[in-house]
């Protein structure tokens, strides 16, 4: 986890589920993650390939240029292969196990921007499968953040961070442990 917002929110998270596969949505207290919730995104699951964004952070709707509460996930964050994600959103909510990745996001003058996403489980009045919380956070902020919206994105990294590994707590030092499948990403080198 690169971004701080990402290992300040999975931390927070962490804390919350007290060894649980997650915590309740009545549990999170805003006023605990004030500085983060620009960042932060709270999503419903509504049946697989169906999420509907029920809130957004400024931030986050300031990339986009519009707000991006009631949208579905594909319309959210304009994806060029909204499988994917839908199938990490997938495994975040079929398995309880948290999620991070890199998103490639860019406006409609080709300025790119890199993204971390980070995804986790919430129950919601005891249903594992029912909501999510994450966030998402440009790695760095160039001038042009807010002023020219992003139009489309797409996935370059995944990887599950299991919650029940002894690494877990040591996590934002380390980085996560991976799990599930591998995917390759072509490189720069022949």
């Amino acid at each position: 986890m690169k971004h701080a917002a990402t290992r300040e929110l999975h931390a927070y998270w962490n804390r919350l589920r007290a060894g649980r596969a997650a915590p309740e949505r009545s549990d999170l207290d805003p006023g605990a993650i004030k500085n983060l919730l620009g960042d932060v995104f709270l999503v419903e699951v509504m049946a697989a390939e169906r999420y509907i964004v029920r809130l957004a952070g400024t931030r986050i709707c300031a990339m986009w240029g519009r707000e991006l509460k009631g949208k579905s996930l594909s319309d959210a964050f304009a994806l060029d292969n909204p499988e994917e994600l839908y199938e990490l959103f997938d495994d975040v909510s079929g398995n309880a196990m948290p999620a991070v990745a890199g998103l490639a996001a860019e406006t409609a003058d080709r300025r790119k921007l890199d993204l971390e996403l980070v995804v986790l489980p919430l129950r919601l009045r005891g249903r594992t499968h029912a909501r999510l919380i994450g966030s998402l956070a440009a790695l760095e902020v160039p001038y042009w953040v807010g002023a020219v919206p992003l139009t489309r994105a797409h996935l370059v990294s995944t990887r599950l961070v299991h919650p029940d590994s002894e690494e877990h707590d040591s996590i934002a030092a380390r980085g996560p442990l991976a799990a599930g499948r591998l995917r390759v990403v072509p490189g720069g080198r022949p």
